[in-house]
């Protein structure tokens, strides 16, 4: 029985689908081919969770290399994954893995066991994986689905990375359903289909890396909630925020400060998608509840500046503001300047590390002797610079009293 007991212990355990994937203090890799090395759905990802956990201390670290498949992503896990010593990581591959033409078993067993290998190198260091579908193609031709050609190969390899996450003990994240299900939507508009997701069938622009994003985020069980305010005739409360220095107005109005543990966010260059996956507010609960106003409209204020305009009826239901805050105003600054702050990082990592010294050929001023040794500092004074950009988000992320204000409209 005891020796049962201890096989059973052994067995791989998938990571709970209601329970967040990403941890305070994670350094995270995120691997994959040209998709993710377009660094837009890997950016994205990244906005997202550290907005939305200000506090953690969080890394991540993006090593897509174009064409590439998972026998690549294999064979250099040690260089491009181990390398950071991460804690967590998101694997996604099979865009190329497939051929682009009908599924072959002899293909599709490549495919697993490369991703297999990845599979068996994380485990042995403690990494937390997140195995992620490739997402279908978005191609123009017409009809009522989006399933076909390609599209029904690169769903039969969906179930071998299912079948890796359950072997393996990973998180199974199906985005190739979720992004399916947008295209089949728009599909069925209309008489006429013209591509929703930009970029091109394979690599997608803002509108569909958006919907990558968050499709994978809520395969790791992201969190929705941002903060949520209640205000009644004197005081405030709330979730995720503090509320202080509430004031009844003559006007009727009120006045208090906010400050939030939290930030919304979305890519305004991804827009877009919105009208085929409302995926602002689905991953954004930013709310405001306010009790015992005069019947009429208000003026929502932070710092100064309006952002929205409610009844009071609706107020006292309460209101998702979260589009509204990303819009104008001073959440919405401060997000533009993580935003910056994110692609920054990750531009200096790739253009002056990834691929600017791992992955080029030695440059000229390189050569010579001590190629070695030059090569070495030249390395060590980029990371210095990254560090000191990873500083820089986090300097972006620090939360601060907002006074908020609900004026009365004339």
């Amino acid at each position: 029985m005891r020796k049962a007991l201890f096989a059973l212990l052994l067995l791989p355990l998938p990571a709970a689908a209601d329970e967040y994937f990403f941890k305070d203090g994670d350094v995270v890799v995120m691997i994959g081919d040209s998709i993710t090395e377009q660094h837009l759905y890997s950016n994205y990802v990244e906005m997202w969770v550290v907005t939305r956990r200000p506090a953690w201390m969080l890394t991540f670290r993006n090593t897509g290399i174009g064409g590439d498949r998972s026998t690549g992503g294999n064979g250099r896990f040690k260089r491009d994954v181990l390398a950071f010593k991460p804690t967590a990581m998101t694997v996604d591959f099979g865009m190329n893995d497939g051929g682009y033409g009908g599924f072959n078993e002899n293909t599709f067993k490549t495919y697993v066991g490369g991703l297999q290998g990845m599979a068996e190198q994380a485990k042995a260091a403690g990494i937390r994986a997140a195995w992620v579908t490739p997402q279908p193609l978005d191609n123009a031709d017409p009809g009522p689905t989006a399933l076909t050609a390609y599209n029904v190969t690169l769903e039969k390899f969906c179930e071998g990375v299912k079948a890796t996450a359950e072997k393996n003990g990973g998180l199974y994240v199906d985005q190739f359903h979720p992004y399916l299900a947008a295209l089949d939507k728009a599909r069925g508009a209309g008489p006429k289909y013209d591509r929703i997701t930009a970029g091109d069938a394979v690599h997608p622009g803002p509108p569909g890396q958006a919907l990558m994003a968050a499709s994978i985020l809520k395969g790791l069980a992201f969190p929705r909630l941002v903060s949520t305010a209640v205000i009644d005739a004197a005081a405030g409360a709330g979730q995720q925020c503090t509320i202080t220095e509430v004031v009844r107005g003559a006007d009727g109005g009120i006045a208090f400060t906010r400050v939030d543990a939290a930030l919304p966010f979305f890519p305004s260059e991804a827009a877009p998608i919105l009208k085929w996956a409302p995926i602002l507010e689905e991953l954004n609960d930013y709310g405001l509840k306010v009790a015992g106003l005069k019947p009429g409209r208000y003026e929502v204020r932070v710092g100064g500046k309006k952002i929205a305009e409610h009844a009071a009826e609706e107020l006292a239901k309460g209101v998702n503001l979260a589009a509204a805050a990303l819009a104008e105003g001073p959440i919405a600054d401060q997000v533009k300047a993580v935003k910056a702050a994110v692609e920054a990082k990750n531009r200096f990592h790739h253009d002056r590390l990834f691929r600017g010294i791992h992955l080029t050929a030695v440059p000229e001023w390189l050569a010579g002797p001590e190629t070695e040794a030059k090569k070495k500092a030249v390395v060590e004074e980029r990371l210095a610079k990254l560090s000191d950009l990873d500083a820089a988000v986090r300097k972006t992320l620090e939360m601060k009293p907002l006074r908020w204000e609900l004026v009365p409209t004339k």
